[in-house]
């Protein structure tokens, strides 16, 4: 009689059945063991892009964010400030059209660590916005309240977050004050010729030289609700449109309804082209000092290209350098993943010494 009528079995004795099974089972389950070895090696390859310290980068609870203003020259200037129970600051300077309502997402994932500070620039947001018909708006003029609100608040030291105009801004307080800086966080953040294609470098001279009412008509369209909406946040997420909070451009707009609030803007961008001149400075700036440094940026982004990002490494070789997979508003696309980035770079900057 049969003990055994399984498929496997070669022969009638049971002997053999049974030796056949036995190698069918370890034969499957040396199979599934190389199958998870497999995937555990492909979920440490697919994390090792974030989580590649020894940093805690795990969530904290955030500080409350309070927003107060203060007076600088004569002219109140609005900041979101959280935190202030850290040692270490971080100022956070925001880009054209937007205000200091962009890092909105980011500061309660820095807060929990650090003293976190966000102006509104002179002429943006909830800052004073003087009649730039009788007050000339410059970066010079921008960077200049800015350190203004530093002193107020007694921040002697400080990490400088910088992102498109917060780059000029920046750069301006580093030549200024060369020994405040313990680290520089560059997102989309431009210092190079590399980083502008040759048809915006043009763009950017002729709005500097060129004023005739046809070229100031063109700058000041770029002001309207049309462009900031679909050339500026729409324009690197095409197929990606829901990661966009409608705040950040409804936020915007609010502060560009009259034509006295969109001339600002325009005075900035002719006076843009200025920054490209100060280039050579600010590489100096950094081929001097060696500021620690970590670069985020999209490179989805059009405007300020990814080649920016990488001729940082030039002057500043030991940079920290991540390509993400958004635009030019990467903190609206992808905040916890910067996030995750700045606090394990502090902690490498200055824990591990």
């Amino acid at each position: 009689m049969k003990l055994f009528n399984h498929p496997f079995c070669y022969s009638s004795e049971n002997k053999f059945c049974i030796k056949s099974l036995v190698f069918k089972t370890i034969f499957t389950v040396l199979i599934l063991l190389l199958v998870l070895i497999l995937t555990d090696k492909a979920s440490a390859e697919s994390s090792r892009s974030i989580d590649n310290t020894d940093a805690n980068v795990s969530a904290v609870w955030p500080s409350k964010t309070s927003y107060r203003y203060a007076t600088v020259e004569g002219k109140r200037i609005f900041y979101r400030e959280a935190g202030e129970q850290h040692k270490q600051t971080i100022v956070l300077l925001h880009g054209y059209p937007s205000s200091s309502h962009t890092y909105r997402e980011l500061i309660p994932l820095l807060s929990g660590r650090y003293h976190v500070i966000a102006p509104d620039y002179l002429g943006s947001g909830y800052s004073d916005r003087p009649d730039p018909s009788q007050h000339k708006y410059t970066f010079d003029v921008l960077a200049q309240h800015v350190e203004g609100l530093l002193n107020i608040l007694n921040v002697e030291k400080y990490s400088l977050y910088i992102q498109d105009f917060g780059a000029p801004v920046g750069f301006r307080m580093l030549l200024n004050n060369p020994d405040k800086l313990e680290a520089l966080i560059v997102q989309n953040g431009n210092a190079y010729l590399e980083g502008l294609t040759l048809p915006r470098q043009a763009f950017f001279k002729k709005a500097n030289q060129e004023k005739s009412l046809e070229q100031t008509d063109k700058i000041y369209s770029f002001t309207s609700e049309s462009a900031i909406i679909n050339k500026q946040y729409l324009r690197d997420v095409p197929e990606n449109i829901e990661t966009m909070n409608p705040d950040s451009w409804t936020h915007d707009l609010h502060f560009l309804q009259t034509e006295k609030d969109r001339n600002i803007q325009v005075q900035l961008l002719q006076d843009y082209y200025n920054n490209l001149l100060d280039y050579p400075k600010w590489q100096a700036y950094l081929r001097k000092y060696q500021p620690p440094t970590l670069i985020v940026w999209g490179k989805k982004d059009p405007a300020f290209i990814a080649a920016g990002a990488e001729a940082y490494l030039k002057d500043v070789p030991n940079a920290e350098l991540h390509l993400l997979d958004s635009g030019h508003f990467s903190v609206e696309e992808k905040s916890v993943e910067i996030a995750q980035y700045i606090v394990q770079f502090m902690h490498k900057t200055f824990t591990i010494k």
